[in-house]
Formats: C-alpha cells, structure tokens, sequence
C-alpha cells in the first residue's frame, strides 16, 4: 500500500489507498476513515469512503492545505487494518421474480444456469458494502460470482422502481428510490433503505456485510413490498 493525497477542491483531499478494487482492502479504508474522524475533528465537515479511496472535506477557516495535509500524515501514521468489530452483517429479504426482474430469465440463459441458478449463486455470497452514492441509501456492493458479471443496459431505463435488485459487472445493488438506471434487473426487495432518521440516511454504511435472502411472493407482500410487475423498456 503505497498512500497519495490528491487535490480535489480547495478544502478537499482525496487519500488514494490503493489503484483495485479489492475486497480485502476494506478493513485498511475503516481504519483510515476512523484515523482521519480523530485527527481532524471539528475541522472536519465530511468524510466520504469508497472503493479505493477516502475523501476529506475539512473547514477552511480551520485549517489551510498544509495543516490538511499534516493531519492526513498523524491518521496514516502505523496505520494498521480494521479488525471488522464496527462492521455489521445484514439479512435483506428479495423476491426473485422476471416480473420485478426483467433481466433474471436472460442472465440465466446466458449463464447458463437458469433462473433458479441464478437466485441460488447470487444468494449464496456476502458482498460487502464499498460505497454509498447515486441516491441516498444506495449502496455499490460486491463482487457477484463472476458467472453472473453483467454488463449496464446500452439504454438506461427512464424509471426503475424502489427496491429493484440488479447487477452491473460484478456489482450489485438496490434502488432506494425511484430513479432512472441501467443496471441489470433480477428482483425485489420490501426493505426501506432510505430513511431521513437513520444516519447517513441509510440503513447501511461502506464496510457492511450483506445477505440476500430469497422469499416468495406471499412473504414479500406480507412485508409490505410493491408488485407492481416492472413495464416498459430499457
């Protein structure tokens, strides 16, 4: 590991970790978000981790780029990785269907596995939250078995319902909201994931542990999901 500070705007640094993303890199960009929360203070107006990177927003009429930079170097001094005691695990109920999931019959012809096989090895994973961004409460998350990598749709879909599931490349992720997107659509979930009483808005924060479980259409309904089938093109 070989830290950079990159300037991104006149209060904001960016400490570059690592070049790949990896899941193994996780626990070193917890400690480093910790470290930096400590050594910045009240000077500090936000801290954004992701994939590779942690970026600092910090209070110019605090401190100028030198003693930005200073405090950088005190929270990466003997940085040793985080030993995953802050993470947490969660269980989020999908309902794997082609009619929430328009994509799920084709990923698996393409797979080769069918749909059943396509639910079964992307429920079996743990993908870990890197990063929260696009919407509130949505989180990139990863890696798919790579059997299940898919590209993003050529064409974007104008409107994509809460809690729709998908894949793009081996990532995967829920929609909080309803919003344009091109990801790749397999199911459903009833979870809220957006919450103005959470923190951070979200009910998950970069270095979570996910599960997907998978449930019928009748325990789907019972928590309160949408099944309004999915109409329309991409």
């Amino acid at each position: 590991m070989k830290p950079r500070i990159e300037v991104v705007g006149i209060d904001c640094l960016m400490l570059r970790l690592f070049d790949e993303i990896d899941e193994t890199h996780m626990p070193w960009l917890l400690a480093a978000t910790r470290r930096l929360r400590e050594a910045f203070g009240e000077a500090l107006l936000d801290l954004v981790p992701s994939y590779t990177t942690v970026l600092v927003h910090y209070d110019l009429q605090q401190l100028d780029d030198d003693q930005a930079r200073q405090r950088v170097a005190e929270a990466l001094h003997n940085l040793q990785p985080d030993a995953g005691g802050q993470t947490r695990e969660l269980n989020i109920p999908v309902w794997y269907d082609p009619s929430v999931g328009p994509e799920l019959e084709a990923l698996g012809q393409r797979s080769g596995l069918g749909m059943a096989g396509v639910i079964e090895r992307h429920s079996a994973r743990t993908y870990q939250v890197f990063a929260l961004g696009f919407a509130p409460g949505f989180a990139f998350m990863g890696l798919v078995d790579e059997c299940l990598a898919s590209p993003r749709l050529q064409t974007p879909r104008k409107r994509v319902p809460a809690g729709s599931l998908g894949i793009a490349d081996r990532q995967t992720a829920i929609y909080p909201l309803v919003s344009p997107g091109g990801w790749n659509l397999i199911g459903r979930s009833p979870t809220r994931l957006f919450d103005q009483a959470l923190e951070g808005y979200s009910i998950w924060q970069p270095g979570d542990r996910v599960r997907f479980q998978p449930i019928d259409h009748a325990e789907f309904v019972r928590l309160g999901g949408d099944d309004m089938p999915y109409e329309g093109t991409p």
